[in-house]
């Protein structure tokens, strides 16, 4: 949240993309939903200077803070990530399987991929993906993983 503030972002990350030659479409930029509702005027504007560079913006920590529907249309994003409080449990309880579900049908409404984030189970994965989740992340897949041994993941698992 903290390099929002600063006055040089939008350039900073344009300059690092010319230098590194990366293609902005493969760079996501994540913001926390406390954050965007801080201050939105203030983060539109950089958002969008974000977004016209290429580069793909998500919501982190979806539906934990303070959700106004009325800023997601205005804050040009991508991707919504769901906050795995939603998921920890979700076998259990219905009230996160309809909060998952909303979500999800909002955030594809919105044109917007949607994350689901703390995914440690099967049954967590099986239910996600029977109501449209588009990605999942979490100790179900793999922990997090030094870059040699992501390396080798990776190769192990394509």
């Amino acid at each position: 949240p903290r390099q929002f503030y600063h006055k040089n972002l939008v350039p900073m990350v344009e300059s690092i993309l010319t230098r590194t030659g990366l293609d902005p479409a493969y760079l996501e930029i994540e913001i926390t939903e406390g954050t965007l509702v801080e201050e939105p005027s203030h983060f539109i504007g950089i958002l969008k200077n974000l977004k016209a560079l290429g580069v793909k913006l998500a919501i982190d920590d979806f539906g934990t803070g303070y959700s106004s529907m009325g800023y997601l249309k205005h804050f040009p994003l991508d991707t919504l990530k769901i906050d795995q409080s939603f998921v920890r449990g979700l076998e259990d309880d219905p009230t996160n399987q309809a909060i998952l579900k909303a979500i999800v049908i909002l955030g594809h409404n919105l044109g917007l991929n949607v994350i689901a984030e703390g995914v440690e189970t099967e049954s967590q994965r099986d239910f996600l993906i029977s109501i449209g989740c588009d990605e999942m992340q979490g100790f179900l897949f793999s922990k997090p993983l030094p870059m040699q041994q992501l390396t080798e993941f990776i190769q192990s698992h394509r």
